[in-house]
């Protein structure tokens, strides 16, 4: 099934990161924002992102944000920005009748003071005190012009194996309307599960006002299995995926059923693709009145990996592989464990193995982490794509983002 963007209101791709261990829950409604009549300014619901954090605590803190062109800072701001170049967050409430106290904020982008006008990658980044050496987290999100038409599709016989390990993914892009014959003006770049980013130049095939990226080893993509999933939407009820639900020392525990080493079988379940929503019973507002709770997982195992590290994936860590979600090997009770504060809500994880750094000649590379090595592997396995074309006219000093689309592998 093929989805396009040319609508707005479908989910959108975005990346967040926290550098500040105060900050918890930051959510991007992910909206795709699509450039209409030359400017996005909010004045549409469904073309805004709409933005939310919590600081844990009540005291009020002072935050900013201003929007970049991250790989194209050479760019004067007045050149894809109307309006403002900084905005205040003015808007935040502190929790009611919580263990834990914190504080909800929240905003639009773009809105009345600061408008886009060029498509193409931004990132909005949130800094306090008016200190931009200050962040404290950043939301990297995708404008489009619709120019171009594209046909994409996931199928499991790739150059590596067939009905394997591996997805690949190919695609077509009808350049009738750009005003273009040079095929190197244009970059196609495949996203799995708002992770995980390849992105290709050169296509297999080049055809009158057409690209086809056809068996190209760069779009080939780990399967994996489908994600893990809890429903903590309770303080007294023990939701699915939940052991028990317990109070200790004025917090809430969470602690999720022992999970399993399921290389070797795919097991089909219906999952978000790693997304999470907040939601707690007996409340008016889950924003400001759910609870925040230790979440625990266990993952046994007789010996730990030597070779490499493991981590809980998934957007409630902004999947990002850091300290707060590494887990940690305990050798008595032969188990991997993680312990992280989590919002009251439902939840998709997973697994990931990260290898250690290879050395070649004393420079580092990283390998790219995996899912096989707890969860295994599956070509069945349903994951979603989004396939992004960026176009860089000759002489230009920026890419614009042409044409977007979502499509799901299995179906």
């Amino acid at each position: 099934m093929v989805i396009f963007v040319y609508a707005t209101g479908l989910f959108a791709q975005t990346s967040s990161r926290i550098f500040n261990e105060r900050i918890r829950t930051l959510r991007v409604e992910r909206k795709f924002l699509v450039l209409d009549n030359g400017v996005v300014d909010g004045s549409d619901e469904e073309n805004t992102l709409h933005i939310s954090f919590d600081e844990m605590s009540h005291d009020v803190h002072f935050y900013t944000y201003s929007v970049v062109r991250p790989y194209e800072y050479y760019l004067s701001s007045s050149e894809y920005l109307q309006g403002f170049t900084t905005q205040d967050i003015t808007d935040y409430e502190h929790s009611v009748n919580a263990s834990r106290e914190y504080t909800h904020y929240r905003f639009d982008f773009p809105n009345e003071d600061m408008r886009l006008t060029m498509s193409g990658e931004y990132r909005l980044v949130i800094y306090e005190d008016g200190d931009k050496d200050k962040r404290v987290a950043q939301v990297d999100f995708y404008v489009v012009e619709p120019r171009v038409q594209i046909d994409a599709r996931v199928r499991a016989n790739t150059d590596i194996e067939f009905n394997g390990r591996y997805q690949q993914v190919d695609v077509d892009v009808d350049i009738s309307a750009l005003d273009t014959r040079n095929p190197d003006e244009i970059r196609v770049m495949v996203m799995q599960n708002n992770r995980n980013g390849h992105s290709v130049k050169k296509p297999t095939f080049v055809e009158p006002k057409r690209l086809r990226y056809i068996n190209t080893k760069d779009l080939i993509f780990e399967g994996g299995n489908e994600y893990h999933h809890f429903d903590a939407f309770s303080c007294f009820y023990a939701g699915h995926g939940i052991d028990r639900v317990y109070h200790e020392n004025g917090d809430y525990h969470v602690l999720l059923f022992p999970d399993e080493v399921t290389r070797g079988q795919y097991i089909h379940e219906y999952d978000s693709d790693g997304r999470f929503v907040v939601n707690a019973e007996r409340t008016d507002d889950a924003d400001t009145e759910a609870e925040y709770m230790w979440v625990h997982w266990t993952l046994p195992m007789e010996k730990p990996f030597f070779d490499g590290a493991l981590y809980v994936d998934g957007d409630l860590f902004n999947n990002e592989l850091n300290l707060r979600n590494r887990m940690e090997y305990d050798p008595e009770a032969q188990c991997y464990w993680l312990t992280a504060l989590v919002k009251q809500g439902g939840y998709d994880y997973r697994y990931l193995f990260q290898p250690k750094s290879i050395s070649y000649g004393g420079l580092g590379s990283q390998p790219p982490a995996t899912i096989e090595r707890v969860d295994g592997s599956y070509w069945q396995t349903e994951n979603e794509y989004t396939v992004y074309v960026f176009w860089k006219p000759f002489g230009a000093r920026y890419e614009l983002l042409v044409g977007c689309q979502v499509i799901r592998s299995g179906q």
